[in-house]
């Protein structure tokens, strides 16, 4: 038998030590404490054998959490990412070729057109097809009070955080099949948002109609 773990001592206590990263996205190695992706700890079962996954986002973060799990789970994945972020990308293709399954780097941006109909091309044409679509790319930057942001970067924002995941699932939709899945990554910014992340928080309130209304649409098919 397998003692307990007392999980009031299990992970890093606070007080936790400041973070400032800047530019973003982070690099994963300039992180203290270290992020758990799960590296150590996740177990599969095989409950996504045989699927293929496009994660956005994936080189780090949420989005390597998710490629490990699915990979240990059997799925073959795609990462869209950066080129900025080819390292952290590196060592999440790594992990996922540890556990026995394909991957498939994307590197490119999103907020170009172009690289949305690009990522999909290349994951259905380089795994088969495609089963789930993870919607987890975002960006954000904390603003000054009375709105001071410049309309450039509210753009940039946006673009990123709603008009990719839109472009993104015009280009899956005919590739998914009746039981296919599509994650979006939102936000407790989206029911509790800081006053300091004003464009961040309102795109994750709006990708949660988003995907409302996606479910909606897509739910008989």
């Amino acid at each position: 038998m397998t003692p307990n773990t007392d999980p009031r001592t299990k992970y890093t206590q606070p007080p936790m030590p400041e973070q400032h990263q800047d530019p973003q996205p982070g690099d994963t190695a300039r992180m203290t404490p270290a992020p758990d992706h799960g590296e150590e700890t996740y177990r599969g079962s095989g409950r996504l054998s045989g699927q293929r996954a496009l994660i956005t986002g994936g080189d780090s973060g949420i989005g390597r959490a998710v490629a490990i799990a699915y990979a240990r789970e059997g799925a073959d994945v795609a990462i869209s990412y950066l080129a900025e972020e080819q390292e952290d990308a590196a060592a999440t293709k790594s992990l996922v070729e540890e556990a026995g399954r394909t991957c498939v780097t994307l590197p490119g941006d999103l907020r170009d057109e172009q690289d949305c109909i690009d990522a999909v091309e290349k994951t259905v044409a380089e795994l088969g097809g495609l089963d789930v679509l993870v919607l987890n790319a975002g960006t954000q930057s904390e603003r000054a009070p009375d709105a001071q942001i410049d309309r450039d970067e509210i753009l940039n924002v946006f673009t990123t955080n709603l008009v990719a995941p839109m472009m993104l699932m015009r280009e899956a939709a005919p590739h998914l099949n009746p039981g296919s899945n599509v994650i979006v990554t939102a936000s407790i910014q989206s029911f509790n948002p800081s006053p300091d992340l004003l464009d961040y928080a309102m795109t994750k309130a709006a990708l949660v109609a988003f995907t409302k209304a996606l479910a909606e649409q897509q739910g008989e098919r």
